[in-house]
Parts: structure tokens; C-alpha cells; sequence
């Protein structure tokens, strides 16, 4: 059963950590830069409250912004030099390429395992 939009799923601990962990480091990088929230919500183009939320880490602010605002404030997100982020990208592009392009649950199949058979539509 997939859970409808409005129903709540708890995060893991360790997603509540590292959303906390990295709403604190935006924080801590708009101070030691010397922006006011203000500063930070008008660079990334939204308000002084979803700013405040992200720097809580709330999870329900949208990826997108988070990634806007640590990006604006110069945080390296996954490493300190950008192209090395675009190299990893390009890597994983190739190995998508090469896997299936969908995984889908066995009701119950010939082998009555009930896994996931992988189908491979690249072909």
C-alpha cells in the first residue's frame, strides 16, 4: 500500500540528524559570512520563515531551496571542488546506463519467491 500525501511517515534518526546537521551548517556559515536571515532569504528568493526552517532542519522544506541556500552561501555540499561533483555526476550517468531501467515486485513469479524481478527495458 503506498501511503497517500498527506499521511505522516516518521523519518529515521539518522535522517532527522542529518537534516539537523545540515540546517545547523547553513546557519553557522550565514553567520560567520555576516548575513542576516533577511540577507540569505532575499540571495536565495524566499521568505525569512522557510530560512529559519531550513535552518532548524525542518524536512519539509523543499530540497531544492536547502541546496540554493548552502549553495549561495558557498557550502560545499558534496565536496569542496565543484567538478568533482559534475565528474561523480557523469560517473553515475554511465552507471545508470547500464543498469536496468526498473525493478519490479514478483507476486509471486514461476520460482515462488515472491522477490523482485528486474526487468531491463534498455534493450
Amino acid at each position: 500500500m503506498v501511503p497517500s500525501p498527506t499521511t505522516r511517515h516518521p523519518l529515521a534518526r539518522q535522517t532527522r540528524e542529518a537534516l539537523g546537521l545540515l540546517g545547523q551548517l547553513i546557519r553557522v556559515t550565514r553567520i560567520e559570512r555576516g548575513l542576516k536571515v533577511q540577507d540569505l532569504a532575499d540571495r536565495v528568493g524566499v521568505s525569512r520563515d522557510l530560512i529559519h526552517r531550513i535552518e532548524k532542519g525542518d524536512p519539509r522544506c523543499g530540497i531544492g531551496v536547502v541546496f540554493e541556500a548552502a549553495t549561495v552561501l558557498a557550502l560545499p555540499l558534496f565536496a569542496a571542488d565543484p567538478t568533482r561533483v559534475a565528474d561523480e555526476r557523469a560517473r553515475l550517468d554511465e552507471k545508470l546506463r547500464l543498469l536496468p531501467k526498473a525493478v519490479h515486485r514478483a507476486s509471486g513469479g514461476a520460482d515462488g519467491d515472491g522477490g523482485v524481478d528486474v526487468v531491463d527495458d534498455a534493450f
